[in-house]
């Protein structure tokens, strides 16, 4: 097993020569990446077995579904690489002055040197993030959950064979070996050699790289987000909206954990929501959504009463919190106090409310008769995306390849003095 401050070094070494490459090269290395995914499919789908065999019966069904591979999810990760290497280069002028004394300024975008991402469960994020380092000419060091371990080395060893392919450094692409937590630690200590952390992954991950970094650290992925049905609303819509929003994909951080309901429609919609995402869904053999009520919503329809933890619970699972709020106000200050700052939806037909929710709620992602489902980084137009930062420095929402670059200044004259 190789050391990971080795990988580090190896990553640190490979960083400027990547950052050197123009766009035709990074381009031709990223479709050889994603060639190499559909050659090496078998060999990852084979991995990807091993892996699901080891976590049957210690993770949930629904973070199985996230581990899962099949040839269409990996045909769909280097479609995603591809869409990477369409996208504009971020290395660009972001702006430009000329002074009075002549100089000409030119703020330029740069890339970070190496960006370390720790994540969990899920293969495909493997290659999301090895494509963006490289689109951003940066290196990048990955750190996977040991579930995951067997289809993330065969992902890596498919990249770094395009990476070699397109006579690029191997390197530019690493996979810590070590699937402690000694490693994780190690990558959030690295100082001098990791320039951006990205934790992705569940608020204990999280909550330890704020803690214990001391490189860099961008806080994403921890979603308790909120839909709100307001009062006047299109109670399809909002059935439409808070399906999706629960149950398209529970485990993801962009699914909805919390629903809040306007007192004056509860008596109409929550009927017809417990009949949609319980009744029916036990019938069609689906997982039903186990409802959890407090004490108003459960004078409208049956479900467990809502416990203290409850509503600032990330859930990721089919699980809902539903309260029954006074109105738009009542919605915006429930949310301030158990948002963790990801997604929020409001689904009205009032444009005043609907006009007072977006200027109040203070997340990366305030939606308007949408699901917030919607927060991804392909949806947003960036391509795939490295994370959804719930913080507001450096970066906010889904981080595409801007919020991967740094910025320099180069200064332009003609032998002037101060």
């Amino acid at each position: 097993m190789k050391e990971t401050r080795q990988i580090l070094a190896e990553a640190k070494a490979a960083a400027p020569l990547l950052g050197r490459c123009g766009t035709e090269d990074k381009n031709r290395a990223l479709h050889a990446m994603a060639d190499a995914l559909e050659q090496r499919m078998e060999q990852i789908l084979a991995a990807n077995a091993e892996d699901m065999q080891a976590a049957e019966g210690k993770i949930s069904p629904v973070m199985l579904d996230r581990l899962k591979l099949t040839p269409d999810r990996i045909k769909g990760m280097a479609d995603g690489v591809r869409a990477v290497a369409a996208l504009p280069d971020p290395a660009r002028v972001l702006g430009r002055t000329v002074r009075p004394d002549g100089l000409v300024i030119e703020k330029t975008a740069v890339p970070m040197g190496v960006i370390a991402i720790i994540y969990e469960s899920r293969p495909n994020v493997t290659s999301d993030a090895a494509a963006l380092a490289v689109k951003a000419g940066s290196a990048c060091v990955l750190r996977g959950g040991k579930e995951a371990f067997r289809s993330a080395y065969a992902i890596v060893s498919a990249l770094r064979e395009g990476l070699i392919a397109a006579g690029l450094p191997d390197n530019a692409v690493s996979l810590v070996e070590d699937t402690t937590r000694a490693s994780a630690r190690e990558l959030m200590t690295a100082v001098g050699y990791v320039d951006l952390l990205i934790p992705r992954g569940g608020a204990g991950l999280i909550r330890a790289c704020v803690e214990e970094a001391k490189v860099p650290c961008i806080q994403t992925g921890t979603g308790i987000c909120h839909v709100y049905v307001d009062s006047p609303c299109d109670l399809e819509m909002a059935l439409s909206i808070v399906e999706n929003a629960k149950t398209s994909r529970p485990s993801v951080c962009n699914a909805e954990e919390v629903l809040l309901v306007h007192r004056d429609i509860a008596a109409a919609f929550l009927p017809r929501l417990k009949a949609l995402l319980v009744d029916q869904r036990r019938a069609a053999g689906e997982p039903p959504v186990e409802l959890r009520l407090d004490g108003r919503a459960m004078q409208f329809i049956d479900g467990m009463p809502a416990g203290p933890d409850d509503f600032d619970t990330e859930f990721l699972d089919y699980i809902l919190a539903v309260k029954v709020v006074d109105g738009v106000e009542a919605a915006v200050s429930h949310i301030a106090a158990h948002s963790t700052g990801h997604s929020e939806a409001i689904v009205t037909l009032s444009d005043e409310h609907a006009a007072f929710f977006t200027k109040a709620v203070d997340s990366a992602a305030v939606y308007v008769n949408a699901s917030t489902r919607f927060t991804d980084g392909g949806e947003f137009g960036l391509g795939c995306e490295m994370g959804i930062s719930t913080q507001k420095l450096h970066a906010r929402g889904p981080m595409g390849l801007s919020e991967l670059m740094s910025y320099k200044y180069v200064i332009h004259g003609n032998g002037q003095v101060r």
